[in-house]
């Protein structure tokens, strides 16, 4: 069994993985450079130390964060989401350091990282993916050019070792490739150390489903179903629903065969996501793999009863997975909407600042996964999330009427401006609650979005004018009973 763990990220994955050691009796590690000294993560784990000055350095020193792993005992490691979750060197480093890396084994992190290797893994496996290209480096414009005529535009272009929706860019028309093509170089570069890009079929509006899976040391992989995650901004995730709304069974069966699939193609262990795009007609695309756990792991986590987290660490020190696919049972849906520091008013500019108060949401089978607390400083140098708040219920739209009541109710007071208001404009919209979307959702409704916004607070205006009237005419009715009985 592993006896410490060192979590090797910050924030609210952290506070997460701590509290699973906790349950498990394990002790934790925290890691923190200057800026986090005052973060929840830091304030609860059983030891913490800091790992630099720099905001974001010491979280990617990959050296230094084994170096305190071994010092202070620790004989395993969990990456969180971001930062070097995804790294395979950094996962070799703990291998060879002879700690336990929770989650797959470098050499899959490698193959699957790189979205070309993983591409070619897919269809050698006989797995659906976008017709596409390998990268496109070496090739002249023109050959590109003649490539994207022949999948046909519009294409998408994506940087080979990409994610988090950098590196991508969406060509309509032959004009626009070969600016494209440089921008999108430019990024991958800039965020990935990595200018390799290569081509897809633009798939238009579809729907992003993502499957979870989880497998052990000994070949047994299952998946818990599906998550549907199409709301998004920039290729970045909003809300998460699972299981989707408009799946039908068949579907969900048929995908779930091919996720197992995928992820055996690769001898996948531990937690991780297959991804999917679905067009209009039901035909499914593998996308990409994410060799991590999830932001959005916890409406998989309600709706299966399956702690991810614990099963993350016991997988990794060794454990036989001790379910089968048929014991996986889903009940009601569940919905993370992501509370971000971001001023939706401003194009979404982030928005760090002093937190004067914090009032989650609570009531029956509302979650609430953060590390905010009153007066804690959000420093502007990391990712912008700040909570998320997980709704559970029998059905989609009794889920949707919860989602709204918990983000009416939680309030986060202070300098920053919070993403709660965008939130509740979705969570009213009318093809939102009629399960109705793909990933071109935000982009058409931003409009009308952003008005019932601007509009919230004439409408809480006229619901105490209505209450208001309502009292009034309760004492009117109420005098006129009294002189009839007084008659």
């Amino acid at each position: 069994m592993i006896h410490k763990i060192l979590i090797a990220n910050r924030g609210e994955i952290a506070v997460r993985v701590i509290r699973a050691c906790k349950d498990l009796h394990i002790k934790n590690v925290a890691i923190y450079t200057k800026p986090d000294q005052n973060c929840l993560h830091v304030k609860i784990a059983d030891e913490a130390y800091q790992i630099g000055i720099d905001p974001i350095k010491g979280y990617l020193d990959a050296k230094r964060i084994v170096e305190v792993a071994k010092a202070c005992g620790a004989d395993a490691i969990h990456p969180g989401y971001g930062f070097l979750s995804e790294n395979y060197e950094f996962a070799k480093e703990v291998e060879d350091a002879g700690l336990v890396f929770i989650g797959p084994t470098a050499d899959v992190i490698r193959k699957m990282g790189n979205k070309n290797i993983a591409r070619y893994l897919m269809n050698k496996n006989g797995i659906p993916i976008v017709p596409g290209t390998e990268k496109l480096n070496n090739e002249t414009i023109e050959n590109i050019k003649l490539y994207a005529e022949r999948i046909g535009y519009p294409v998408i272009l994506k940087a080979s070792g990409g994610g988090g929706g950098r590196g991508i860019r969406v060509v309509w028309k032959e004009e626009e490739l070969e600016s494209s093509l440089e921008s999108c170089k430019r990024e991958a570069k800039a965020f990935f150390n990595n200018d390799e890009v290569f081509m897809e079929k633009y798939v238009v509006n579809p729907r992003h489903i993502e499957f979870q899976i989880l497998g052990d040391k000994y070949g047994n992989i299952i998946h818990l179903c599906e998550r549907d995650c199409s709301i998004q901004r920039r290729h970045q995730k909003i809300l998460e629903i699972a299981p989707s709304p408009t799946m039908s069974e068949s579907l969900r069966k048929s995908m779930g065969v091919t996720a197992v699939a995928a992820a055996k193609a690769v001898n996948y262990t531990n937690a991780g996501t297959v991804e999917f795009l679905l067009d209009d007609y039901n035909n499914f695309y593998f996308m990409e793999m994410n060799t991590r756990i999830q932001v959005e792991h916890g409406v998989t986590e309600e709706i299966t009863g399956v702690d991810l987290i614990v099963r993350q660490i016991r997988i990794a020190a060794g454990e036989i997975l001790d379910m089968e696919q048929s014991d996986v049972i889903t009940q009601g849906f569940a919905i993370e909407a992501r509370i971000t520091a971001e001023d939706a008013w401003q194009n979404f500019i982030p928005s760090p600042g002093e937190i004067s108060g914090y009032y989650p949401a609570l009531g029956p089978s509302v979650r609430v996964d953060s590390h905010l607390y009153k007066d804690y400083q959000i420093p502007p140098f990391y990712d912008s999330l700040l909570a998320k708040l997980i709704v559970r219920a029998p059905s989609y739209d009794l889920a949707v009427n919860k989602l709204k009541r918990a983000l009416d109710e939680f309030t986060i007071e202070g300098s920053v401006k919070t993403t709660i208001p965008f939130l509740l404009s979705i969570s009213k919209e009318r093809d939102f609650r009629r399960g109705f979307f793909d990933t071109s959702y935000v982009e058409n409704k931003m409009p009308s979005l952003l008005e019932k916004m601007k509009t919230k607070d004439n409408e809480d205006n006229e619901e105490v004018i209505a209450a208001i009237a309502a009292a009034i005419q309760r004492v009117k009715d109420a005098r006129k009973l009294k002189e009839h009985a007084d008659e």
